[in-house]
This record gives structure tokens, C-alpha cells and sequence, in this order.
């Protein structure tokens, strides 16, 4: 016997999601109740935080005349940081690190001596990368050969493989 399976309860065959799974409603109530419990634990911190900061002060003991409240520590100014000893904090790091990169940009960029008794010139990258592309680059003289090279000296011909392994084996 064939039964309908439209009559079937886990039957999918009409374009609906299957019943048994996580309602959309479920996930949304969870969502709204943890925004709602968010937003009270946030009340509930603020209202500690000003407690404890009203406490403190009425709390706190009275300052004797003779003494000067200080100033606040949390500013800091160019004559504080120049009293600090060394290593010093930075004033004010993104002018600091900006006043380093320009200066690296203006020694690539620009024209410059490295030692003017020898003649040694600084040139920006770009023109270097032009005279490299019209000359090409240097190349070492044919006759030259580097100290240390695998080629054999002249007038001596190269050992054979067995005479070279003989003469290891030795």
C-alpha cells in the first residue's frame, strides 16, 4: 500500500520547513532577553561606579590648609616630559613618527652628498631606476674570475670521478 506522502507529518514535499527544528521565534526572544539583560547589567555597573565615586569623596579627609592640592597628573605638558629621566615617553606619537618618516622620505626623494671628498652622491629612487633601465647594469669584466671559483686552473686538467673518489677514500 502506497501511502500519500502529503498526508505524512515530516513530509517536505509542500515547500514548508521541517516542524521539529528551532522555532525563529525562540532565537529572537533570546536575543531581546539578552539586550535587556545587557543593558540592565550596564545600569546596574554605572550606578556602582557613581556609588563608589560619591563615597570617596565624602568620605575623603579633609587637606590641611598648608598644603597645595597637585596639579593633575593625567595632563601632560613638554616641560613634564623633558623633567622625566631617560627613556622618556613620547609626547606625542603619531607628529613624532610622522617628523621620522618625513625626514626618510626627503633623503629618498631628494638629492644629497653621502661624501663629497670621493664624489659619492645621494639620488632619488626613481632616477636611479631610470640610469639603471638607459645604462644597464654593471657587469664584471669576462678575464676577471672570482677567488674561490669551481672552474679547474689553468694547464691542470680536472680529475676524473673514480680518481677523485679513490683519492678520498684515502
Amino acid at each position: 500500500m502506497t501511502e500519500d506522502p502529503s498526508k505524512q507529518p515530516n513530509s517536505l514535499e509542500h515547500g514548508d520547513y521541517e516542524r521539529e527544528d528551532l522555532s525563529p521565534g525562540g532565537v529572537l526572544y533570546f536575543l531581546a532577553g539578552l539586550a535587556v539583560v545587557g543593558i540592565l547589567i550596564y545600569f546596574i555597573v554605572m550606578g556602582m561606579y557613581n556609588f563608589l565615586n560619591r563615597y570617596e569623596n565624602e568620605h575623603q579627609a579633609n587637606l590641611s590648609p598648608m598644603v597645595t592640592p597637585q596639579a593633575d597628573t593625567r595632563a601632560v605638558t613638554h616641560a613634564d616630559t623633558l623633567a622625566f629621566p631617560q627613556p622618556r615617553l613620547e609626547e606625542s606619537e603619531r607628529n613624532q613618527l610622522r617628523a621620522v618618516t618625513d625626514s626618510q622620505d626627503s633623503q629618498l626623494e631628494g638629492y644629497d652628498w653621502v661624501d663629497k671628498n670621493k664624489g659619492i652622491v645621494r639620488i632619488p629612487i626613481e632616477r636611479a631606476m631610470d640610469l639603471i633601465a638607459e645604462r644597464g647594469l654593471p657587469v664584471r669584466p669576462a678575464s676577471a674570475t672570482p677567488t674561490g671559483s669551481a672552474e679547474p686552473a689553468k694547464g691542470k686538467a680536472p680529475l676524473s670521478k673514480a680518481a677523485s673518489s679513490s683519492g678520498a677514500s684515502r
